[in-house]
């Protein structure tokens, strides 16, 4: 068994979509809409977004009920070439489900039956081999299993000298109030995120933008990527002033795993030993291409794909230089 350069530990949903033509307000039936069913949960799109783009192995800690879902999540992920020996399944949970309401402009709005994913237990991560960890460089997380599980998968990280990467979503006043920021070498906050997380909540210009990320830094997390969809990215790095690495241009279909598509990608150019900023700078082109298509995983970018687009940029590639 190969091991793994990026290790990704997250949750595994299945994503039941509905796309129409507006978003439905409280109490409104919207019909008229197409449906379709897709592999989906934050860590399975990391997962699957940090394989496609790199050239290296992805382990994947995470878990499944014992159900036709979670076996069908298990073969995706295998075809994708992600080692699935750390997936648990789980025989008292269901597989985590999301139902994805998306408009015509690619907006969304998402609700989560995590099953499974809560089931994910510290005790997994303490059972994992050493060797799992040994050989890798980047660790990433989101939030969809619980904070003491992530917790233990980030000090197993940095203990093995890993670069950790943590992607704070869903954002949750725990997690405000929690060590966790401290394990983080890469804090990867959106907008929203970035704002409750920091407590400043006023955003005028790109300063207050910067402010966020100086308050994380406080937090105790080493560097920050604040990302802000179609306005790019502000990069903080460990010292000197923040940066703003730009979208790329491309028209939305669906803006679904966006966010989950730059963390992946983040991980494979920290993993190629990247800078912060030139890491961001892939990330956001794996991002853009991501919006282009519908569905979270089927979304995802190849690497093919992501060299593509940075040659076709690579005035602006310049900059990082």
């Amino acid at each position: 068994m190969p091991s793994p350069e990026i290790i990704v530990l997250g949750s595994i949903n299945t994503d039941l979509v509905l796309r129409s033509a507006c978003l439905p307000t409280a109490g409104q039936t919207v019909v008229g809409g197409e449906f379709y069913q897709a592999g989906g949960g934050k860590g399975a799109n990391q997962a699957v977004a940090a394989a496609r783009t790199s050239n290296s192995p992805v382990g994947f800690i995470a878990a499944v009920g014992n159900d036709e879902f979670g076996k069908t999540s298990i073969r995706q992920l295998r075809k994708e070439g992600i080692l699935t020996q750390h997936i648990r399944m789980l025989d008292d949970q269901a597989t985590g489900v999301a139902l994805i309401m998306v408009d015509e402009h690619g907006e969304n709005q998402i609700s989560v039956a995590s099953g499974a994913n809560a089931g994910l237990t510290p005790d997994h991560v303490v059972a994992i081999d050493e060797e799992f960890f040994s050989a890798a460089k980047v660790f990433v997380a989101c939030l969809e299993v619980p904070m003491d599980t992530v917790a233990e998968g980030l000090r197993r990280a940095k203990d093995a000298g890993l670069i950790t990467i943590l992607n704070p979503a869903p954002a949750s006043e725990e997690v405000r109030d929690s060590e966790i920021l401290k394990l983080a070498d890469v804090l990867t906050p959106n907008e929203p995120e970035a704002t409750f997380l920091s407590g400043w909540d006023v955003l005028e210009d790109l300063e207050d933008v910067c402010i966020w990320c100086e308050q994380l830094q406080q937090k105790g997390s080493r560097q920050v990527v604040v990302t802000r969809g179609s306005h790019g990215c502000i990069v903080k790095e460990e010292v000197g002033d923040p940066s703003l690495v730009p979208a790329f241009a491309v028209v939305a279909v669906d803006t679904t795993a966006a966010g989950d598509c730059f963390n992946g990608a983040l991980a494979t150019a920290l993993a190629e030993g990247q800078s912060l900023r030139r890491a961001a700078h892939f990330a956001s082109a794996a991002a853009a291409l991501s919006v282009t298509s519908r569905g979270a995983i089927p979304s995802l970018p190849s690497r093919q794909a992501v060299d593509a687009l940075l040659d076709s940029d690579a005035d602006r590639l310049s900059v990082f230089a």
